[in-house]
């Protein structure tokens, strides 16, 4: 009798059923694996707050910044800053239109509504024209993005990848997300900072639908560097190298800043962003302004800024308010505040809606800018992309901003973080216990 039968019959198949579970256990044991290799890796993390030994004027410190962290910082740049979707949009879109030979794109969240459609019917339209497009998404960061406008992409020939497609054989994979937002054009002109494509960020952050962020516009030797980090994710999901005069020119000056492009990813470099941001801190002499959408710091990177503020270092830290996307990376964010607002660091909700700026300014010198959050996923987890400026004049422009941002911030006090109700006490004590995933 076939084992249907036996079933059929009453009496069940117990070698069957022992086969089964064994099955279920191997692939439920190899799911739990991979969840726990994605979560906790198998490399050393920084243990330790780096020594201070140099301040940023010093000519070592730029240095380093080239040997530790990969490219060099280079002269030549200009460069613009572009607030809210209302002023990066526009410039971005612009920038697409005018192509000639080649348009490189990453991002981690590419949705639809009406500024999905125009990119995709932009970069469509040059493709047309004989340009070479490609974009890269992030599988789950776009997993929102309707067919419709792929479809547009692909049936003009723009080449759309998907970064890390979730699948049952690539689970290991899982939590290595691409949250880099490059564009490149022509190999002359790029953009980064925090933007994704979507509703939320259209408009000028004037309500709580419509979101603060800021993105920067590049031009000069750097933006060879921001091509070689497209490339770098480009070669992983195509197999193909884009390289030749279309996409690397020859570098020509096209203003006066010093400015640096470099990333990070678990499969190389993973340490970088916390690297980068330990130097930065660790070399303040006098004041940090950190616009974080995600604020989360580890214990070495907490110890940084509160040895800033032992040295005389003005710490300020603007941070999403009520309006946010994730609360629970808002109480996980609470959590770690106690030691730092005990200590003199200046901690700010943004009040008028999401504030997802990724901006820190360090002595008045130095302006970092791209993907990065200021938590582990962005130190450890996904691939990033970073932007160093070295440009007083530049810094003192992002400065007035970061002002202009604290002006629509509620300041927190020690007293108020002490006071807060227990059942938010609880939840920001629970939260933190996933921070390394945060």
């Amino acid at each position: 009798m076939s084992i249907i039968g036996r079933y059929q019959a009453g009496r069940a198949p117990r070698t069957a059923i022992s086969f089964v579970a064994l099955v279920a256990l191997v692939v439920l044991s190899a799911i739990c694996g991979a969840v726990v290799w994605n979560i906790a890796g198998d490399d050393r993390h920084i243990e330790r707050r780096v020594d201070r030994l140099y301040s940023l004027e010093d000519p070592q410190f730029a240095h380093e910044l080239g040997v530790l962290l990969g490219p060099p910082v280079v002269d030549g740049n200009r460069y613009r800053v572009l607030r809210n979707g209302d002023e990066i949009f526009p410039a971005m879109l612009e920038a697409i239109r005018r192509a000639r030979k080649t348009i490189n794109f990453e991002s981690y969240i590419y949705w639809s509504g009406d500024i999905g459609m125009a990119f995709a019917e932009a970069l469509s339209e040059r493709a047309r024209h004989g340009v070479k497009v490609q974009v890269l998404l992030d599988a789950v960061g776009s997993a929102k993005v309707e067919q419709s406008v792929l479809d547009t992409m692909t049936n003009a020939g723009v080449d759309v990848r998907m970064f890390h497609p979730v699948r049952w054989y690539t689970l290991s994979k899982l939590n290595n997300r691409t949250h880099r937002k490059l564009l490149i054009v022509d190999g002359t002109v790029g953009f980064t900072g925090g933007v994704g494509i979507a509703p939320e960020w259209t408009g000028h952050a004037q309500d709580p639908d419509h979101w603060r962020d800021t993105h920067f516009e590049v031009e000069g030797p750097v933006v060879g560097q921001m091509q070689a980090v497209f490339v770098d994710n480009w070669i992983k999901v195509a197999g193909r190298v884009s390289h030749g005069p279309e996409y690397f020119p020859l570098p020509k000056p096209a203003g006066e800043g010093r400015a640096q492009m470099f990333s990070s990813s678990p499969t190389g470099g993973s340490e970088s962003m916390a690297l980068m941001y330990q130097l930065a801190i660790t070399a303040a002499k006098s004041s940090i302004d950190l616009s974080a959408a995600y604020f989360v710091p580890d214990r070495v990177t907490e110890h940084a800024l509160l040895a800033a503020i032992d040295r005389g270092v003005r710490v300020r830290i603007i941070v999403p308010g009520e309006h946010i996307d994730s609360e629970t990376v808002r109480a996980a964010s609470r959590q770690r505040w106690g030691e730092l607002l005990k200590r003199g660091v200046l901690i700010a909700e943004y009040k008028p809606t999401m504030y997802h700026c990724k901006v820190m300014i360090v002595d008045g010198l130095l302006v970092s800018v791209g993907s990065t959050n200021f938590d582990n996923r962005s130190f450890r987890l996904n691939d990033e992309a970073t932007l160093n400026i070295l440009d007083p004049k530049f810094a003192a422009e992002q400065t007035a901003i970061f002002e202009d941002d604290l002006k629509r911030s509620q300041p927190i006090t020690y007293d108020a973080w002490k006071q807060r109700p227990l059942r938010q006490k609880f939840a920001d004590a629970l939260s933190s216990l996933i921070g390394a995933q945060l």
